[in-house]
């Protein structure tokens, strides 16, 4: 689709009939469907930063990229007395690499090795090993333990906010996609400080491509990822608008909306370039009265004993606080935009871990730590190794159900959650003496889940509500996103419960693909006439480039507003029920594929019966071939059509021609039993027979044998099949006998003078 198209299906109007002139300014695809160096960030797709970052959520498209903390493991694995697949431990596997490593060079060996070790102990994933396959002694372990005590209370009626994480699913799958997620990797950072190879025209993923050989400008690198950022900034205000149609008044933001920005070489400040988008976007989340928070990654930890994981820290805490500072929100929501982070790992000795973290939390700005809040983890840190150490930094403290049932003090509290619910008066108060409203995260372990370490992996929704205080906000931590909301709104009934219905299957009304597909169709129909009318050396037909316009025009009629994109459509079907994701995308083409006919195959006599079966139905049809049942591509274009009638019908008339030929092949071989012909070739001698002697009269099994042989005048297509040399010949003396004349006294008969 050219220019015009584009222009139209953004703007919906009608296009005029040539271009503009002038150059263009190069300008980034940020639309991960079309461009896949755009992709979605893997942290925006997890049920949250700390959930299983092996798990397969992510769309194709989606590569392996550099972590923004420049020095930290991408991986994070299980600590080193974990036993690992094939009966090695994770100790005995790091002692293997490490002899690598000192065989590679002997001198960095061991520093390089008690590096990894720590980072092994300090950036462990708590749900990366979510999927492994359990050992006996655990599961037994698991079975044995006593059944998690709940309580009965209902927060109803609700009077909080619920939110998701990060990334809307309906919005991700409208045309064109809305989230704010959107990343890359540094090395097409780097490509795209090149120039493009027109820079006058737009970029394109293959046509115009950034050009090595010409020089490297940082500039042209810094807009190309700013243009991504921006299109993130953009999509937030709109995310916020469809969230409070459907009573959605909380979401986290996605760390990656701006990639790479605390980057240790690459980071970047996002004033003043995204100050006044950031502000806009503000504006309506102060307006509506929602409520966003930010979760840095695992990475994040204070109370690491490698200073650069630190630093890493510290710049990472600032891209998120200035992130937040930039939307200029009013004080009490500018209170609640907060940002969670966990304790991190042990290092081999908890309390000089809690020291070191002491330390560092007293080298944060100001700004920082009034934002800064402690969440308790599923590995490390239980609620009662959290909770004092809030109190005593006056910290928030963030209760995560989910994790709390897998990490406990089963000495002080029983797992599940009714005793945890003494604990909520001290929860609670470190939030009030910071004036910040309270909220706490809510997730459930998939049902098959047995051991803590399966139980770290977070179901796709929820299907209850916690005991929390009515008034708090809830964040719903699953893969399912908006949905898991809705699911738990529908249960409850709780505020926003009417606002949505469910989703059509494979039909969405509230997005422009069709009408773009329809476009498209027109403009090549268009280029097509262009190019024959050149070929045969015409000049261009200005009625033709204007009907094509007017095409173009009745079709920008039926196209979506631009801001009515993805919000659900009249009817507000956004939710679909669990297992059904499918729906949300458009249906696949279908393509069945038929047996190719191979005329030089044998011929078995159950393809001889199925041939004949098929060339009745054929002359049963009339015109030789079968209905077709309805094109499956409703979408595909007149010459396509065209092309398929045309195989289809190439494809009967082939299985016809075998039908008949067997057929003919069937009678053949019967016809020796029913007719004695003379079984030895003419000999020599017959030459000089006679011219006038007498020949026999043919019969009735000739004639018919006669008539198969010259082929039948009402027949179309017709046949001759293959059969014995002799008794072709004698189908032949046969023929010729028919125009001879008999001698004999009636009476008499014939004499063939050869026999004489």
């Amino acid at each position: 689709m050219d220019a015009v198209a584009q222009d139209a299906l953004q703007n919906k109007k009608a296009p005029s009939a040539k271009p503009s002139g002038g150059s263009r300014k190069a300008k980034t695809t940020t639309n991960p469907d079309k461009n896949p160096e755009i992709m979605d960030a893997p942290d925006a797709l997890r049920a949250s930063p700390d959930s299983d970052i092996n798990e397969e959520i992510a769309p194709d498209n989606v590569k392996k990229e550099e972590s923004p903390l420049s020095d930290v493991p991408e991986v994070a694995v299980e600590p080193p007395k974990k036993k690992a697949r094939g009966g090695k431990t994770k100790a005995a596997e790091g002692s293997a690499e490490a002899k690598d490593v000192a065989d590679e060079n002997p001198k960095k060996a061991p520093a390089k090795a008690k590096a990894k070790a720590a980072d092994e102990d300090a950036f462990h994933d708590p749900e990366a090993d979510g999927d492994e396959e359990a050992g006996e002694e655990e599961v037994k372990e698991a079975l044995s333990r006593p059944p998690p005590v709940h309580s009965s209370y209902l927060p109803l009626p609700w009077k909080g906010r619920i939110g998701y994480a990060c990334l809307n699913t309906y919005l991700r799958y409208s045309t064109p996609p809305v989230f704010c997620s959107r990343t890359c990797r540094i090395a097409s950072i780097l490509e795209h400080r090149h120039p493009l190879q027109d820079p006058s025209q737009p970029e394109h993923p293959t046509k115009n491509r950034p050009d090595r050989n010409k020089p490297a400008d940082v500039a042209l690198g810094k807009k190309y990822v700013e243009d991504i950022c921006l299109a993130n900034v953009r999509d937030l205000a709109k995310m916020v608008r469809w969230n409070d149609k459907y009573g959605i008044k909380f979401l986290r933001l996605s760390s990656e909306m701006f990639p790479f920005a605390s980057h240790e070489e690459y980071g970047y400040k996002l004033a003043p370039f995204a100050s006044e988008a950031l502000a806009e976007a503000g504006k309506v989340i102060a307006e509506l009265g929602h409520r966003v928070t930010t979760h840095p990654g695992q990475f994040t930890q204070l109370g690491s004993p490698r200073q650069s994981v630190i630093d890493n820290a510290f710049r990472d805490l600032e891209y998120h606080d200035e992130l937040l500072s930039l939307l200029k929100l009013p004080e009490q929501q500018n209170k609640d935009a907060v940002m969670i982070i966990h304790m991190g790992g042990v290092f081999g000795d908890k309390p000089a871990a809690l020291d070191r973290f002491r330390e560092n939390y007293q080298k944060l700005s100001q700004s920082v730590k009034n934002r800064l809040v402690l969440e308790n983890d599923d590995v490390s840190y239980n609620l009662h190794e959290i909770l004092p150490m809030c109190e005593e930094l006056n910290i928030p403290c963030v209760l995560d159900f989910h994790h709390h049932n897998i990490l406990f003090d089963e000495t002080q509290i029983r797992e599940g959650t009714k005793d945890v619910m003494d604990l909520y008066p001290r929860i609670l108060a470190t939030w009030e003496r910071k004036g910040i409203t309270p909220k706490m995260h809510y997730s459930e372990p998939t049902p098959e889940a047995i051991t803590p370490r399966q139980r770290r992996k977070h179901n796709p929704r929820v299907y209850t509500l916690p005991p929390c205080p009515d008034n708090m906000d809830l964040m719903i931590e699953a893969k399912d996103k908006e949905q898991a909301v809705f699911e738990l709104m529908r249960n409850f009934k709780l505020p926003g419960w009417d606002t949505f219905n469910d989703i059509i299957p494979y039909q969405r009304a509230d997005d422009n693909k069709l009408a773009a597909q329809e476009m498209g169709k027109v403009e090549r129909k268009r280029a097509s006439a262009k190019a024959k009318r050149e070929k045969k050396g015409l000049s261009a037909d200005d009625a033709d480039d204007l009907e094509g316009d007017e095409s173009l025009a009745s079709i920008t009629d039926t196209l979506v507003k631009e801001e009515d994109v993805g919000m659900g459509g009249p009817q507000n079907r956004v939710y679909w029920p669990p297992g059904m994701e499918d729906y949300l995308r458009p249906k696949k083409r279908e393509v069945k594929k038929k047996d190719p006919v191979d005329p030089k195959a044998p011929v078995t006599v159950a393809m001889k019966k199925a041939q004949k079966a098929a060339a009745a139905a054929a002359e049963a049809d009339g015109d030789g071939v079968k209905e077709e049942e309805p094109e499956s591509d409703v979408n595909a274009t007149p010459a396509t059509k065209k092309a398929k009638a045309m195989l289809k019908k190439r494809d009967a008339a082939k299985a016809s021609v075998l039908a008949k030929s067997a057929a003919a092949t069937d009678i053949v071989k019967k016809e020796p039993k029913a007719k004695a012909p003379t079984a030895k070739a003419p000999s020599k001698k017959k030459e000089k027979e006679p011219k006038a002697a007498p020949t026999p009269s043919t019969s009735a099994d000739e004639d018919e044998e006669a008539e198969l042989e010259l082929g039948s005048e009402e027949d179309s297509e017709p046949v001759t099949p293959a059969r014995p040399r002799v008794q072709r010949n004698a189908s032949r003396k046969s023929a010729r006998s028919k125009g001879r004349v008999s001698y004999n006294v009636d009476g008499e008969e014939d004499v063939d003078m050869a026999e004489a």
